[in-house]
């Protein structure tokens, strides 16, 4: 009989994504070294997915072009087409809530699941594993790995360090296994550790998973606060954060992000990019007369072996699509969560949408006012185009507003 009591997690992520979504859109495509890479006299001239065959070639994420063609000169090169990718995720989760209504979006590529309830009806834990890939690979054409594990943290170790590395694209990790397994892991290999806490790691003779595990707690609360004691319980395997299905819903949102030209490191760049990315979003809430009452920030950092940033919101006292009543609040988070690092790219999104008909406007603000300065600057956009009026900050170097006019997602639409 099934155990029932004991929640069982899965982490299911696209191998290869955006290649894999390419080649199955192109069968012509198959079986070759397919590389995804934008304009390579800009920052998207950068590898964002090879297919298993560039792999073997060497071709790595983040590899330049120039360098891509030394290494396997037969490449078939396409361009990035973000909203291919965006419709080929939502797919994705609608096969996966086939299997469960706990379905939580982490990245484009990869989502949990929690199938605790889920067993009666599909089986044990790699049976559901081995549907969901079969489900997959049958509706998008692209395979899936699925780390397995009684929390979010075994489950995402158990697909990145292990699923990733298997011909069957499936490992569990469980409370009894998991110390075993990833204890002689480098410390980078934990979910969480970067460049930077790698060598402060280091410092104290911290070199492999194993070697956290076994530090006392209240040192590392000492030296890092919260980091330090959320690494490690990671490194004991524990994790006690659910699997909530509030990303998906954002997904009903409204929201626009961009992968930058280059490392942005100054404030001042990242700001004016920020309130652009808020116009955008703002605007496309006007044009489908809604109001959002959550905002959204991601930021990435710009390391791609060691992930850096964070995916931040705020509710608002009353539901807006004011660009700046909005950027208000996008600037605050980012103030109070940035940490310092380089950014890769950024994201803004409202969501908790509301007829804007409908909401209640105070006769003391000024929002009227600005709701009607925000419908004429909309009217002047969608006849004349995005570029037809703008900010002045938009004309400063860090800009990407005229780059990205006819973009999604920071590529080729």
């Amino acid at each position: 009989m099934m155990d029932t009591s004991k929640k069982v997690i899965f982490l299911v992520d696209m191998e290869s994504f955006y290649a894999s979504v390419e080649i199955a859109s192109n069968p012509n495509l198959i079986g070759k070294a397919v590389v995804v890479c934008g304009d390579p006299e800009k920052r998207h001239g950068i590898t964002l997915a090879a297919s298993p065959e560039a792999k073997k070639a060497g071709v790595k994420t983040a590899m330049p072009v120039w360098q891509v063609k030394n290494l396997c000169p037969d490449a078939s090169f396409v361009k990035p087409n973000m909203q291919k990718y965006i419709d080929a995720s939502l797919q994705i989760t609608e096969i996966l809530m086939q299997f469960t209504d706990q379905v939580e979006v982490f990245s484009i590529d990869e989502q949990f699941m929690d199938v605790t309830n889920s067993q009666a009806l599909f089986g044990y834990p790699k049976q559901i594993a081995k549907l969901v890939q079969e489900k997959i690979w049958d509706g998008i054409g692209v395979r899936a790995r699925v780390g397995i594990g009684g929390n979010k943290i075994q489950a995402k170790m158990a697909c990145d360090r292990f699923a990733k590395r298997n011909k069957e694209g499936i490992y569990e990790l469980t409370l009894q296994n998991y110390k075993e397994m990833t204890a002689p892991l480098v410390i980078d290999d934990l979910f969480g550790v970067g460049h930077r806490m790698k060598r402060n790691l280091e410092r104290i003779g911290i070199y492999t998973i194993g070697d956290l595990a076994k530090r006392p707690l209240e040192e590392l609360k000492r030296r890092w606060g919260v980091n330090g004691h959320v690494l490690w319980l990671n490194a004991q395997g524990i994790d006690y954060s659910p699997v909530t299905n509030d990303s998906t819903q954002e997904q009903k949102g409204v929201g626009n992000s961009i992968t930058l030209p280059r490392d942005y490191k100054n404030e001042e760049e990242i700001k004016i990019v920020l309130l652009e990315l808020t116009e955008e979003v703002c605007r496309r809430a006007r044009l489908i007369k809604k109001m959002g009452r959550t905002v959204h920030l991601y930021v990435k950092g710009a390391d791609f072996n060691h992930p850096t940033g964070f995916n931040r919101q705020v509710t608002l006292p009353v539901p807006s699509n004011d660009t700046m009543e909005v950027y208000q609040q996008i600037w605050k988070l980012f103030k109070r969560f940035w940490d310092r690092e380089s950014v890769r790219s950024v994201g803004v999104s409202l969501t908790q949408l509301e007829d804007a008909e409908q909401v209640q406007l105070s006769f003391f603000s000024h929002s009227l006012q600005r709701e009607q300065l925000g419908a004429v600057m909309d009217e002047i956009r969608e006849r004349y185009g995005k570029t037809a009026i703008f900010r002045a900050s938009s004309l400063m170097p860090s800009s990407m507003l005229f780059d990205r006019a006819t973009k999604i997602g920071g590529h080729e639409a």
